[in-house]
């Protein structure tokens, strides 16, 4: 069987080589393609090739001599959605990824302080690690968060702040609760948030049936509002009332 060959033209100067260029190769490599890689190692190169075939951007890719174009063109020719398609995909891949990366960090650090890997405090600390982590996401933009939290949180569209200051409580009430102090505040704010968050999100997404995404990990994520960030509610409630027994019936 014939392999089909490759012409891929790409910027590789000394002070800057094409991302797409690179992630063009690796694409023709996976896909088991004979490559030939033609470096484009100055401005005056790339603007000759570019106006010799009469494109706008590098890299281009031609296969068997016929141009296909840059890394968006070349992934739609392997049969992949087009980009601003996989932009507008549901995904909770942002959600999978924060929770299995705050579960391993509790295990660790269980581990490290009891020399236990799954314990009641593995658990604590996964839930905390877990509120300061969506609570970094959501101040990473904190104006994007706001402007997509106000779509349905019921207080914060009462009183816009609310939707400034629902991040910092989240983290706050998870510093202290892994370093087990001030509960008399870790317990009311993580109660208060979790509690307020989670009757929003029943009343727009099963009382209203709404179609909204969900702020919990920041206001750039295609995460659809619902199970997650009715879980990531539930969980502080969760929290706040495991603490409340501990001080009370475990002290």
């Amino acid at each position: 069987m014939t392999k089909h060959k490759a012409k891929l033209y790409r910027m590789v100067m000394e002070k800057h080589v094409c991302p797409y260029g690179l992630k063009s190769k690796d694409l023709l490599e996976r896909k088991g393609l004979e490559i030939e890689d033609y470096h484009l190692k100055t401005r005056a190169e790339t603007d000759t090739f570019k106006e010799k075939h009469n494109v706008e951007t590098t890299p281009q890719t031609f296969i068997d001599d016929e141009r296909i174009g840059g890394f968006d063109d070349l992934r739609i020719f392997f049969g992949k959605d087009r980009p601003e398609e996989a932009e507008n995909d549901i995904s909770y891949q942002p959600v999978v990824a924060l929770f299995a990366m705050m579960f391993l960090m509790a295990l660790a650090a269980a581990f490290v302080a009891t020399g236990q890997w799954l314990s009641i405090l593995t658990a604590e600390w996964f839930v905390a690690f877990s509120m300061c982590g969506l609570a970094y996401l959501k101040l990473r933009d904190i104006e994007s968060f706001s402007t997509m939290f106000l779509n349905y949180d019921l207080l914060g569209q009462r009183w816009v702040r609310y939707g400034y200051l629902y991040p910092f409580g989240e983290g706050l009430a998870g510093i202290l609760m892994i370093a087990g102090i001030a509960m008399w505040l870790a317990i009311p704010v993580a109660l208060f948030i979790g509690t307020i968050g989670a009757v929003s999100v029943i009343y727009a997404v099963y009382v209203q049936k709404r179609e909204l995404k969900c702020a919990c990990v920041g206001g750039d994520s295609n995460v659809p509002l619902g199970f997650v960030s009715l879980t990531e509610n539930l969980t502080m409630i969760g929290m706040g009332l495991w603490m409340l027994y501990k001080i009370f019936y475990l002290s």
